[in-house]
Parts: C-alpha cells; structure tokens; sequence
C-alpha cells in the first residue's frame, strides 16, 4: 500500500512539474503587447476588462498640443482609443480656458494596450490615463526634462491629508472639468484628495460620485472612460454607487485595514503570469493585424486634421531598458 501511495504521489509530481514546464514556455502577454511599437490598423474597438485586455485602430496623442504635453516619451504609452485621444484633446482645452495653463498628460495605454511590462495593471484597452496634478509650465518641458520630472505630492509628508500649502481652487476646477465628460466614467484619486474635496466643495455636488479614492494617485488623476460605441467586447465596470462618496465608504481608507500589505488572493500577480490565453480571443487578432505606415498617420494633434500634423519622429524618443517589476502593492498606513 504505502509502494502505491510513493508511486501515485510520484506521478502527480510529475504531471504537475510538466504542467508547469508547458506554462512557463508560454510568451508573456507582456512581453509580446511591449515589443508594437504601432497600432493595429482596424475598426477601434477595445476589448476585455481595463485589466485584463487590448484594443485596435489606436491613435496617439501628439507629444506637444497648444494646451498639453505628454510625458515619459520614451514608455511609448500615449495610445489609447480614438474616441479617449479626441476627449483629452477638448479637455485641455477646457482646461485651459479654467485657469489650468495645459494638461501634462502621463501614462495612457501601450500601442495596442494589453498588459506593460512595468507600472500599471489597468490602462489595457486604451479607455483610462493619467493627468498630473501639475499645470503645463509657461515654459515649454524638453524631452529630458519629462523623462527626469516629476509632479509633486499633493499631501503632507507622512500623511494621508492634503498639503493645503499646494492644493488650489484650480486643483479642484480640474477635477470638476473633468468629471463633466459623460464619457468619463471614474476620476481615481487618493483618499485625501477624495477628502478634501468632500469637505471643501460648494454647490453642486454630484460630480463628486465619480471620483473614487484609490491608493496612490496623490501626485495625478486617472481618467477612466467608459466602453465606447463600436465595442461590444468591452467588459464594463460596475457603475459607482450613488450619493457623492462622502460617506463611511471613505472613512474606511483612514482606518488600519486598507494599508496593510496584500497578501493571499488579494495579492495582485496576473501581470506576471498572464499569457494570452487569459485575454479576450481577439487580442490575438489584435496582436497580428498589420501596423500604420507611420507614427505620424494615426497622430491626433487636434480638431480638423484627418490623421494629426507632423510630429517628431519615433526615433527621437528611444524606448528605456524597461525591467519587469511588481505589481505596486498597498503600503503600509503613513505615520500621522
């Protein structure tokens, strides 16, 4: 009996170990969505989760607008749905006329989304991006200068509330603007911005139950459409609930409990092991289709221009040796 129980364990060891071995021969999705440097030409349409996705018919934002810069160049991440690329090109421009001198203009999606070889877990469909919290300067930002820069917390050092001595009424038209897209359908920001907004905030209120407090986010906003016409395999959201999030649903993010480091299932990890067959069928699809003639021909630079103006060349922004790492995890609650 006991040679039959070692024989029977034996074998499971070995059924699993090749298991494995067939796994971890399988591409990364990573890896193979990083290596397009340019769009699939199709109908847009994004498919999947924001998680857990891709999109085709891709556009990209122009490096520099009248009223907006994108930065980090060199990630190649200024992507993103067609329909997410024209709305952050009229939200600069409202922007602009609020008192917000332009819009810096972060992560928005990989050439073809699916998920990056470091940094965000969502941004895969093209329909999310981030916004820092800092204006365009009256200076125009060189390329090394948005690759070195950064945008500065909005809150005190060690704290989960906002810095008053950098939070303006401007900070807050933004948002404002922001959520008055009905395409737009969450603003993340951290739960001190969530809060102070919550207490400062006069007169209508109802936009406030877009913007949702998330870990991070204390230096941007993130952006988050929702599926667009045309894409039946997008996979929405659950909508926000009702009321303005000013409630006990926010004071939970100043209790112990949401800064404690994940662990278990909760521990995000799919990045890491996602293969495409964790992905909608069609990114493989997405994945073969051919690639524009150029950078150039799906640059969006503005209303009345069919496929954007010239803008530098790709060469000009080189991809940085990118290293895979982590999914950010929660850290621990900051001192008081």
């Amino acid at each position: 009996m006991r040679q039959f129980v070692y024989r029977l364990a034996c074998a499971s060891l070995t059924l699993v170990s090749a298991l494995v071995t067939q796994v971890s021969a399988e591409p990364l999705a990573r890896d193979l969505f990083a290596a397009h440097r340019l769009p699939a030409v199709a109908q847009p349409a994004s498919y999947g989760f924001y998680s857990k996705g891709c999109f085709a018919g891709g556009m990209a934002i122009a490096p520099d607008g009248p009223t907006w810069q994108a930065m980090r160049l060199s990630r190649n991440r200024r992507w993103g749905h067609p329909e997410l690329i024209k709305l952050l090109e009229q939200f600069s421009r409202d922007a602009a006329r609020d008192s917000w001198r332009g819009l810096l203009i972060g992560d928005i999606s990989q050439p073809r989304g699916g998920p990056m070889l470091t940094g965000h877990a969502s941004h895969q469909i093209g329909l999310d991006a981030d916004i820092w919290f800092s204006p365009m300067p009256a200076q125009r930002m060189t390329v090394e200068q948005r690759e070195r820069d950064g945008s500065p917390s909005m809150l005190r050092r060690n704290s989960l509330y906002v810095d008053d001595s950098r939070w303006t009424r401007a900070h807050e038209a933004v948002l404002r603007r922001a959520a008055s897209y009905p395409q737009i359908e969450r603003i993340l920001v951290h739960p001190g911005i969530k809060k102070k907004l919550c207490d400062t905030v006069q007169g209508d209120r109802s936009w406030l139950r877009k913007v949702r407090p998330y870990w991070g986010h204390d230096s941007h906003f993130h952006i988050r459409m929702s599926c667009p016409p045309g894409s039946p395999g997008c996979k929405r959201q659950d909508p926000v609930p009702k009321g303005d999030g000013c409630d006990k649903s926010l004071a939970w993010w100043f209790t112990e409990e949401p800064w404690r480091p994940a662990t278990g299932p909760a521990k995000p990890k799919a990045r890491d092991v996602m293969t495409m067959a964790a992905l909608p069928a069609e990114c493989k699809a997405v994945l073969a289709a051919p690639a524009p003639s150029s950078e150039v021909a799906v640059t969006y630079t503005g209303p009345g221009s069919k496929s954007g103006q010239p803008v530098a060349a790709s060469a000009a922004f080189p991809l940085m040796s990118l290293q895979p790492q982590a999914i950010p995890l929660p850290t621990p609650r900051p001192a008081r």
